[in-house]
């Protein structure tokens, strides 16, 4: 039992930030459900936002290629087991060649792609001339439309790739490419964001507010009032047209885009291991002191 319990712990303190006996009391009070403790944390004030994206689990490299001739890109990542074998050139060369091949073939799956033979005598030579196990993860290819124009964007080496897609070729598409990968939304604008979204948002302000001294006087219309502003704050910070641009502070990604005729049409953001667990041997051994004691 207690295994499982620590893994939850770990899990809840990544995405909130709380402490580990906060986390713990969190998942006791949910039935040990992951979502539910998020919520329950934030309604008690304890963690500022339920954050969606785990951190980096696992080694390896993203890597985007685009290709304006003939219209097409690739944003890939492929695993390895340490990171001194992803910043090995054989390996960068690996993650290359199998993007080209996907992409020059239009392999539509990651399933026919590990399947292709070119691709898996490249994977074979790999794993023995490097002696770690190697794994294409996932990939996607991009089509434009006409007059539509790429930006892509490699962070650290590979430990981040971007690939966005705006209605016109120009250069301004890298420096969004950059903001996206600094700043990672989760939406291109608050139209895009799913109404069970903004509900499941409200249901958690609605419920901290019930517990939040500074509101317990004031009118019931102010405080909805203070509750849908919590909620389009919250929101804002994952939408990429509301976030202040990187490259012009004091100026939003939505007013940069509008001044230039722009629209971001959608946008792929790749960053290594997101979503895959990563032993870390010491962290069971941190939390059972503090729950034992």
């Amino acid at each position: 039992m207690a295994k499982p319990i620590i893994e939850l712990i770990k899990v809840l303190r990544e995405r909130t930030g709380a402490g580990m006996m906060d986390c713990k009391k969190a998942l006791e009070e949910c039935d040990c459900d992951i979502e539910k403790a998020c919520d329950w944390l934030r309604e008690k004030g304890i963690a500022k936002a339920a954050k969606k994206a785990s951190r980096i689990a696992a080694e390896g490299l993203t890597y985007v290629k685009s290709c304006d001739h003939c219209g097409k890109a690739i944003i890939i990542e492929v695993n390895s087991e340490t990171d001194f074998v992803a910043k090995s050139d054989a390996f960068k060369e690996l993650v290359e060649e199998v993007a080209r091949i996907i992409l020059h073939d239009e392999i539509p799956t990651v399933e026919e792609a590990k399947e292709n033979a070119q691709i898996k005598e490249l994977f074979t030579n790999a794993t023995v001339k490097i002696g770690e196990k190697l794994d294409l993860r996932r990939f996607e290819i991009v089509k434009l439309n006409e007059g539509e124009g790429f930006g892509t964007y490699i962070h650290m080496g590979g430990k981040i790739s971007v690939l966005v897609v705006v209605n016109k070729s120009c250069d301004d598409a890298k420096g969004l490419a950059m903001h996206i990968a600094a700043n990672n939304p989760s939406y291109i604008s608050k139209e895009d964001i799913p109404a069970e979204v903004l509900a499941h948002e409200k249901a958690i302000q609605m419920e901290a507010a019930k517990t939040d001294e500074k509101l317990a006087n004031k009118p019931e219309a102010v405080v909805e009032k203070i509750i849908e502003g919590k909620v389009n704050k919250q929101l804002a910070e994952t939408t990429l047209a509301e976030q202040e641009y990187l490259l012009e502070p004091g100026c939003t990604v939505g007013n940069f885009l509008k001044q230039r005729d722009m629209k971001v049409v959608r946008f792929i953001r790749y960053m290594v291991g997101e979503g895959i667990e990563k032993r870390k041997d010491d962290f069971a051994q941190e939390v059972m002191s503090q729950i034992n004691n």
